[in-house]
């Protein structure tokens, strides 16, 4: 499996979270994650960034846990990312925001990356 650099857009210090059930997922297996909430420094002693827009170097996949209503400003931060893939897990769907992202050249698609790495379709 190749190993990714994996923004997770969401992060959650609680256990209960699916965002959190990621982060420990991704890294478990072997990904680099890189967290993003603007309350958190750390997450399971992982740095937290505050602002997508804050992110440089290369990004693999970003991983979306929140809602339209957050993402939806996120869509110029997103593009000059230039990441290789969108997943949008259920309930952070976003079909104007996955739009925007492929006529940019980003791949997109609605699923649940605690089931892509379960299943070894990550």
């Amino acid at each position: 499996m190749n190993k990714e650099r994996v923004v997770i857009m969401g992060a959650s210090n609680n256990p209960e979270r699916y965002s959190h059930r990621a982060l420990l997922l991704l890294h478990k297996h072997g990904h680099e994650v890189v967290p993003v909430h603007p309350k958190f420094s750390e997450i399971e002693g992982i740095p937290v960034v505050a602002d997508v827009g804050l992110i440089s170097g290369p990004v693999d996949t970003v991983t979306m846990y929140v809602g339209t209503a957050i993402s939806s400003g996120m869509q110029d931060n997103l593009v000059a990312l230039k990441p290789g893939r969108v997943i949008f897990n259920p309930g952070a769907e976003n079909a104007s925001l996955a739009d925007a992202l492929q006529k940019a050249g980003i791949a997109c698609e609605n699923a649940c990356t605690l089931v892509l790495l379960n299943t070894g379709q990550f």
